[in-house]
């Protein structure tokens, strides 16, 4: 038997006529694409922003950071510091691009790759005033989507020398507010202890001054 009943009538004439039941298909049918519609597609996102903006809005609105209503970034994305007095996040092949994250894609074995990465380490070394040895990976090589926010915390220690000096602040200063800002492991297992770079740098300004504004963006 297929989907639909099949009913032959003979008539008087010797005509045979055949007459096709549905059974209701055609209205389950719809009825069904209306669910998943306005269920799926209308009422499931709904609830999903509204539990977001419930639980987490922080999260669910890009876990931007703001001063004086005004926001200055994402603690999600990483951006660019050029100033000498502000600590430097990873290198970013996406040029801190929030809408065109992406890594290099290159292999190990690229000469490209390995160029760049001993330009980069001699550039770090020289700007920090360390050996070339002393500088950590995470400072040289570019995340997988470009706009890794944090730094390890031996990216922020070889940079705290320079960014004491630029501020005039003793080491001291510039260290301790580098370990207030340390983030743990996630849940106390997941990844290992990093920086947020963006909010070191405005605890950086706050710290210099307190009515001060946001720390200045490819400085």
């Amino acid at each position: 038997m297929s989907l639909h009943d099949v009913n032959t009538i003979a008539h008087p004439q010797g005509h045979v006529s055949t007459t096709v039941y549905d059974k209701g298909l055609i209205r389950g049918s719809i009825g069904l694409a209306i669910i998943a519609l306005v269920g799926f597609g209308l009422l499931y996102p709904l609830a999903g922003v509204g539990l977001g903006q419930t639980l987490f809005p922080s999260a669910a609105n890009g876990s931007l950071i703001e001063r004086d209503g005004k926001v200055l970034g994402s603690a999600l994305v990483a951006q660019p510091f050029a100033d000498d007095r502000y600590f430097q996040p990873r290198p970013s092949a996406a040029d801190y691009d929030a809408m065109g994250v992406s890594g290099s894609n290159e292999a190990r074995t690229n000469p490209e790759l390995r160029q760049r990465i001993d330009e980069t380490r001699a550039a770090v070394a020289q700007r920090n005033g360390v050996a070339l040895d002393a500088v950590p990976s995470d400072l040289v090589t570019q995340s997988g989507g470009g706009i890794d926010p944090h730094i390890s915390p031996q990216g922020a220690a070889v940079q705290i020398d320079r960014v004491a000096r630029a501020r005039g602040i003793a080491r001291d200063v510039v260290e301790g507010l580098v370990a207030q800002q340390m983030e743990g492991k996630q849940f106390g297992l997941l990844g290992q202890p990093r920086v947020n770079v963006l909010e070191l740098n405005l605890a950086l300004d706050a710290l210099a001054s307190p009515a001060s504004g946001a720390p200045a963006a490819n400085q």
